[in-house]
């Protein structure tokens, strides 16, 4: 069974950057993409980032954080990052990491793709 454990997150003013960590307990075909999800209180939740973790990582980002999140994979130490900067009062929320077996690369962030989800980890973005 693979477990995924997210840590970074914190509070930090507008501007400001953080990097969330996203450990995998074991590597499988459950692990071939990783991705980071966000949800906001009242709000869906939304796809950030995802990439591939095979030989040729190829990262895909949605438009809201394109430019500003970077995804970068370790698979030495079982790890993805969320490298977070010129946070915003609108990044505010709870952050998760997530790994699908495939992607419909049409489809980056549709949810019932990723079969494992951490627990999240609480960004807060203050004015």
């Amino acid at each position: 069974e693979v477990q995924l454990v997210e840590s970074g997150g914190g509070s930090v003013q507008a501007g400001g950057s953080l990097k969330l960590s996203c450990v995998r307990s074991a590597n499988s075909y459950l692990t071939n993409y990783m991705a980071w999800f966000r949800q906001a209180p009242g709000k869906e939740r939304e796809g950030l980032a995802a990439i591939y973790t095979g030989p040729t990582p190829s990262p895909y980002y949605s438009d809201s954080v394109q430019g500003r999140f970077t995804i970068v994979p370790d698979n030495g130490k079982n790890t993805v990052y969320l490298q977070m900067d010129s946070l915003q009062p609108e990044d505010t929320a709870m952050y998760f990491c997530a790994s699908a077996p495939w992607i419909d690369r049409d489809n980056w962030f549709r949810s019932e793709q990723y079969k494992v989800w951490g627990q999240g980890t609480q960004v807060t973005v203050s004015s």
